[in-house]
């Protein structure tokens, strides 16, 4: 089992995460501000890797941060509500699922 480890501060991790999504994750998903295509992504989940910038959208944080997990194994993820103020660093740990 892989064991994942933070390698940044929450204030770090919030800056990087924030200002990815803003200027990268948000341009890549068509949504300005307010726009329809923002507006139909209402709710879901992105995670956003903040040392390589690769992101996933999903339903659920679970789903977003393993296929981040899949396309980048050692990534430090930020997870963003779409249109939500409410963001939040996913910690870099493994979510090993009970069997």
């Amino acid at each position: 089992m892989t064991v994942r480890q933070p390698r940044y501060s929450k204030e770090e991790f919030a800056r990087r995460g924030n200002e990815l999504y803003e200027t990268q994750v948000r341009a890549a998903l068509q949504m300005p501000p307010g726009s329809q295509v923002e507006e139909g992504n209402h709710g879901r989940i992105v995670a956003i890797d903040i040392e390589t910038g690769a992101c996933e959208v999903a339903d659920t944080t679970i789903a977003a941060t393993d296929r981040l997990y899949e396309r980048y194994p050692d990534a430090q993820p930020w997870v963003i509500w779409i249109r939500h103020r409410a963001v939040y660093r996913f910690g870099s740990r493994s979510l090993k699922q009970s069997v």
